[in-house]
């Protein structure tokens, strides 16, 4: 199982210092809005590759009146421990320690995965395509670490090739042919890793019976391999369209044009046309559904964040909601303005109360 046994912020949003010995179950945040809940959250989120869960700068995490840097430091359970952060010196240049070594941000997969749920995706269904594929690629990298270094060289690649096809002189054939070969490696790679979790999450909600919270039925759309072989077909494609891309100013053809789908089963409706409400559910249900996929296939459970989900659901559906996550197990981190919200919630949860003054136990 991952979870944290400790959790440690120096200069981290308005922390500016904190510490936390959560236990291996229910970890509840009450507070007034504004006492930092969900940047406890958000630190929690950043012990994985990528931008966490507000997908904010490095320079927006810093403490404003601190002196520019800052620091985040878990143990795990497993006894190893990891950390991120930045200098004062360097505020834009993340830096990655595991067990004291430095390391890249994609090393961070392969000791913690984090799911999430936050009062921002609420509209994730009905807004751009780019937010579902960060959702998709959340899920990917639990079951897969590798997922976020082929997404990084992909993306350096993808810029690289903008930037060659708009020089106004002309871009150099064999280097406009070398970046799509790292294009065609590395998106073949994230577009075969994304199918795999979306059939495997898939036939997992199939299977499920009807309950409390909303079955998602979930699709790739959008961009998708021409043949079996994703990457001669993408480089194929990435060859045949460097005018119309040089035109667009962009890439028209990879990864980075796919769009997950969702639709509520047991209404058979696309999710944008659902209520709010049911939106959420459906969003909770995913996490819920593929943390306990990720845990029966790899045997470590990812930590889930749930940030102001408990005020959103009705008492039968949020005792439900402690009921199921009690049952699966794991460490699930959760926040909530009022202490009542958890009264249902195991009584071994660690409880805290977060406020001006610092972290206290609840």
């Amino acid at each position: 199982m991952v979870a944290l046994s400790r959790l440690s912020l120096a200069d981290f949003r308005n922390h500016a210092e904190a510490l936390i010995a959560p236990g291996v179950g229910f970890v509840i945040l009450t507070g007034e809005n504004g006492a930092g809940k969900t940047n406890i959250l958000e630190a929690v989120s950043l012990l994985t590759p990528g931008r966490g869960l507000r997908g904010a700068t490095l320079s927006e995490m810093a403490r404003s009146d601190g002196p520019g840097g800052f620091a985040i430091n878990a143990r795990l359970a497993s006894k190893v421990d990891i950390g991120t952060g930045t200098l004062a010196t360097a505020p834009k240049r993340r830096q990655v320690r595991i067990n004291g070594a430095d390391k890249s941000a994609a090393a961070l997969g392969e000791w913690l995965s984090v799911l999430w749920l936050t009062p921002a995706m609420d509209r994730l269904f009905a807004e751009s395509a780019g937010g579902r594929r960060r959702f998709l690629d959340r899920l990917v990298l639990a079951r897969e670490p590798s997922h976020a270094a082929h997404s990084n060289r992909y993306e350096a690649a993808t810029r690289a090739r903008n930037k060659l096809l708009a020089e106004p002189e002309g871009a150099d054939p064999a280097w406009l042919t070398a970046l799509e070969a790292g294009m065609a490696e590395h998106g073949a790679a994230i577009a075969e890793a994304r199918a795999r979790t979306v059939a495997a999450l898939r036939e997992r909600l199939a299977a499920q019976t009807p309950g409390p919270f909303a079955r998602a039925g979930i699709a790739l759309t959008g961009w998708t391999p021409a043949s079996a072989d994703a990457r001669s077909a993408l480089a194929s494609e990435l060859r045949n369209g460097r005018g119309r891309d040089a035109a667009a100013g962009r890439a028209l053809a990879g990864p980075h044009r796919s769009d997950l789908t969702v639709t509520h089963l047991d209404k058979n409706m696309p999710a944008e046309t659902c209520s709010t409400g049911e939106q959420k559910a459906l969003l909770l249900g995913l996490i819920l559904a593929h943390a306990d996929l990720v845990a029966e296939q790899g045997g470590k459970r990812p930590v889930v964040l749930l940030d102001e989900v408990a005020a959103h659901l009705d008492p039968l559906r949020r005792a439900a909601l402690f009921d199921r996550l009690a049952v699966a197990g794991g460490q699930t981190w959760m926040t909530g303005t009022e202490p009542g919200l958890f009264a249902d919630a195991p009584a071994a949860a660690t409880r805290l109360l977060v406020s001006d003054a610092g972290i206290a136990a609840a």
